[in-house]
Parts: structure tokens; C-alpha cells; sequence
């Protein structure tokens, strides 16, 4: 009986430890955004040692009231046990970076800086906050629920937000340009001459694309608040537009994280356009899809954990959803594609080719 009330202890203890870590975990972001803010993962990044004291830490930060010096210690704490960066008490109380906090740099090829940024937005968390009152509403999103519009009208008129959005996307870009034109990925764009990079917003993949690759043409297709006054040069062009009214004509089309945004009758509309605007199969056409494969990753219980919170994101936002293989599959044939192939994955994504 003791036995068994020690176990029903130990099972209170564990289960009360996780809800504390629930409780408490909205300050997480928080205190990663303040590390960001205060340029924390830069100062270590460009340190000339690897290892940077607490007192030369604190002397490099911008625009710090003295009367809160105290406080950096703490944070640096926390932040340690995010995993951020690691704490050295051998060499003189110092820090140096971890691989996730190298995420967090300036420019970083993942781009992660700015989409962290995005998902601290006030508009972003709001959205996040009215799920509970969209559940007992008649409209499609949640978004609108907090802000009286969609996402994408609000980025329309909301150009702060809309730069935010951009800079995330730009972002996340870098990092998908890097892989798309790696070894492993290159042979996607071999034969081609001509290629659509649809709601490929300021150009980051495409500008890689058509740099690896200067037979390539390459044409940023996006909504006109995006491109803005991008003109392109050499074998890059941009040009302002909506996907759902025309697509230029090419050898291939890219959608990089698009059909996520749409719901299947959306998607079904869009990847007929694209059919229309490409060369049958045997003259090299095709749409290229980046795109999340629910639970492709199946091994990696983190990034599946990740899926299926992108999969809630994009319900309360866009009123969207991720898919499955299967109901990939559905898309491709209700849009008149003859077959696809998955041919890699890319971390949270996929690589899909569909041909027609």
C-alpha cells in the first residue's frame, strides 16, 4: 500500500513539474526576444574568444541601464536552460554560443531571427490569445476574430505588420535557398530555362536560384504591396500580380510554403492555373511544392510535435491546414496531375514534384 502511494506521489510530482513548466513557458519567447532585442547572440557570435565573460558580456550591451546589470546573470540563466547558449563556470563565469542560439544571428542562413520576431508580433499573439472566443464564433479564423480581417488583407494595410511578415518569409528563404541549390536538391532545376517562383515575396530563393543556376530565368510572381518597385536584372524579373488571375508561362513553377495558406478548393483552383501555364511532362514541365508532409518525419518526435502546431497555426490564421501524403495526393489528382514524388525532406518540409 506505501508502495503504491509512492508511486501516486511520484506521479503527482511529475505531472505537477510539467503543468509549472506550462504555466511558466509563456516566458520563454519572452525572454528569448529580450536576448534578441538586446543583441545578445551577436556579441558572442562576432566575441573574438568563443567564451565571453559576464562582466565583458554586460559591457558590450547597448543602451543598458546601469541599475539593471544585476539582472543579465539571470537572464543569461535561463536562457542557458533553453538551451541558447552554455554556461562555462571553469573558465571565469562565461558563455558561448550553442547551435540554437547560432539561429538567432544576424543574417544567419536560417533565417530564424526574424521569424522568431514575427511569432512575438503582437498581431501574431493576439491571434494565438482569441482562439478560445473564435471557437464560439461564425467566423473562418481566428485572425479575424481578433482583428476584424484576414491575414492577408490586414498585411495590405498594415504595412509595419506586412514588413514583419515580409522579413520572416525573406528569412526562412535563405535557408530553403541554401538547400535548393545543394547537391542534394540541385537536379531539380536541371533542363530547365524558365521558372515561376509564385508568392515568392522580396525574391530571396529566386535570386539564389537564378544565381546558381544563369540559364535559369527566374520570375517572382506576388501581390503588388510585395514586390513594391523590384525590378530584377539579368536573369531575374519580378512581376506584381495575383496568382489566382494569371501565371506566366515557364518550364516549372515553384510554391514554396503556399498551399498551406489555402484550403483544397483554393488549392485545387490554384495548381490548375499552374498546369495550364507549363509544358506537358515530356517537355520537362512540372511544379516544384515545398511544403510540410504531416508526419513524414516521423522520427523525430520534435519535428512532428512542430507539424502539428504549424498545422493549428495555419487553421486559426488561415483557415488552411498542413496534409498528408494522402491528402496531397487527393489535391494533385483533382487538379489533373499525373503523378508526383517526394524527394526529400527538408527538416519541418518536404520537396514535392508534381507533373502533368
Amino acid at each position: 500500500m506505501l508502495n503504491n502511494n509512492n508511486i501516486c506521489a511520484n506521479q503527482l510530482i511529475e505531472a505537477e513539474a510539467q503543468s509549472w513548466d506550462h504555466i511558466l513557458s509563456y516566458l520563454r519567447p519572452s525572454c528569448i526576444k529580450c536576448a534578441i532585442q538586446l543583441g545578445i547572440p551577436d556579441i558572442l557570435h562576432k566575441n573574438v574568444n568563443p567564451i565571453i565573460s559576464l562582466s565583458d558580456l554586460i559591457a558590450a550591451l547597448p543602451n543598458l541601464n546601469p541599475s539593471k546589470t544585476t539582472f543579465i546573470p539571470i537572464l543569461m540563466r535561463v536562457l542557458v536552460d533553453f538551451g541558447l547558449f552554455k554556461y562555462h563556470q571553469q573558465q571565469g563565469d562565461g558563455y558561448s554560443l550553442t547551435s540554437v542560439g547560432r539561429l538567432l544571428v544576424e543574417n544567419d542562413l536560417s533565417g530564424k531571427k526574424s521569424f522568431f520576431l514575427f511569432a512575438q508580433h503582437p498581431v501574431v499573439l493576439n491571434t494565438a490569445s482569441s482562439v478560445g472566443d473564435w471557437l464560439r464564433d461564425d467566423l473562418p479564423t481566428a485572425f479575424e476574430t481578433a482583428h476584424g480581417k484576414s491575414h492577408w488583407d490586414y498585411c495590405g494595410e498594415e504595412p509595419e505588420f506586412n514588413g514583419v511578415f515580409n522579413d520572416a518569409m525573406a528569412g526562412d528563404s535563405r535557408l530553403i535557398s541554401n538547400l535548393l541549390i545543394s547537391d542534394c536538391c540541385a537536379g531539380v532545376f536541371e533542363g530547365l530555362t524558365s521558372l515561376v517562383d509564385i508568392g515568392g515575396g522580396t525574391g530571396a530563393v529566386a535570386m539564389a536560384i537564378a544565381e546558381a543556376f544563369p540559364r535559369l530565368k527566374c520570375i517572382v510572381l506576388d501581390l503588388p504591396h510585395v514586390i513594391g518597385d523590384r525590378k530584377g536584372s539579368g536573369n531575374l524579373e519580378f512581376v506584381a500580380g495575383s496568382m489566382f488571375d494569371k501565371i506566366p508561362h515557364a518550364n516549372a513553377i515553384l510554391l514554396k510554403w503556399i498551399l498551406h495558406n489555402w484550403d483544397d478548393g483554393d488549392c485545387v483552383t490554384l495548381l490548375k492555373k499552374c498546369k495550364e501555364s507549363i509544358p506537358s511532362k515530356e517537355k520537362g514541365g512540372k511544379v516544384i511544392i515545398i511544403d510540410i508532409v504531416m508526419e513524414d518525419n516521423c522520427s523525430n518526435d520534435q519535428l512532428v510535435q512542430s507539424q502539428h502546431l504549424m498545422d493549428l497555426l495555419m487553421r486559426i490564421t488561415y483557415a488552411s491546414k498542413e496534409r498528408t501524403e494522402k491528402e496531397w495526393e487527393k489535391l494533385f489528382l483533382d487538379a489533373g496531375f499525373s503523378g508526383y514524388k517526394i524527394i526529400t525532406s527538408l527538416g519541418l518540409r518536404s520537396l514535392i514534384e508534381i507533373y502533368p
